[in-house]
């Protein structure tokens, strides 16, 4: 078996104040089992460890010569059949999920609400509907969860948030 190794170097973003959490977290989806993912940081990213943990990864984390941390993440065995997954548009012809997950991001500052979704989406059931209440239509959001491998359906509403209704493809 072949296996990649991609390195992801955030310090930069982190300088001039850019959130590297859907940079990661686009590379990761990317990798099958076996490939590694190795992230650059100016510290040691601890609540990534978990969300990453729950993406099917396992890491080792060190302190480099200059300060910042390498730590690297390799996806394990029981993860990685899923990108397999049919392409499909979500419409009202698919079936109601079993379950739904309610998150209710009004009221936080971009880029907030878009990191607690696909926090969201990192735990979520397989048969199961994220419901993301938003202030605005989170367009930036979008690209991630087709990367991600899910469809996301936006309605507003009449006190003018907005629900996100987001299924795995």
């Amino acid at each position: 078996m072949n296996r990649k190794k991609v390195t992801v170097d955030v310090r930069e973003d982190i300088r001039n104040g850019r959130e590297p959490f859907s940079k990661i977290m686009s590379t990761a989806a990317a990798l099958r089992v076996g490939d590694q993912l190795l992230l650059i940081a100016p510290f040691e990213p601890v609540p990534l460890f978990h969300v990453m943990e729950k993406q099917g990864f396992h890491h080792t984390a060190q302190p480099a010569e200059s300060g910042d941390w390498e730590v690297l993440f390799t996806r394990r065995d029981e993860i990685g059949a899923a990108d397999a997954a049919p392409v499909r548009p979500l419409s009202a012809a698919l079936p109601v999920p079993a379950t739904a997950v309610e998150l209710d991001a009004r009221g936080l500052e971009p880029p907030q609400p878009m990191v607690r979704i696909l926090e969201t989406l990192a735990t979520l059931p397989v048969s199961a509907e994220l419901r993301a209440r938003t202030d605005r239509r989170p367009v930036h959001l979008y690209p991630h969860l087709e990367e991600r491998g899910f469809d996301a359906e936006t309605e507003e509403q009449t006190d003018g948030s907005f629900i996100t209704h987001i299924r795995r493809r």
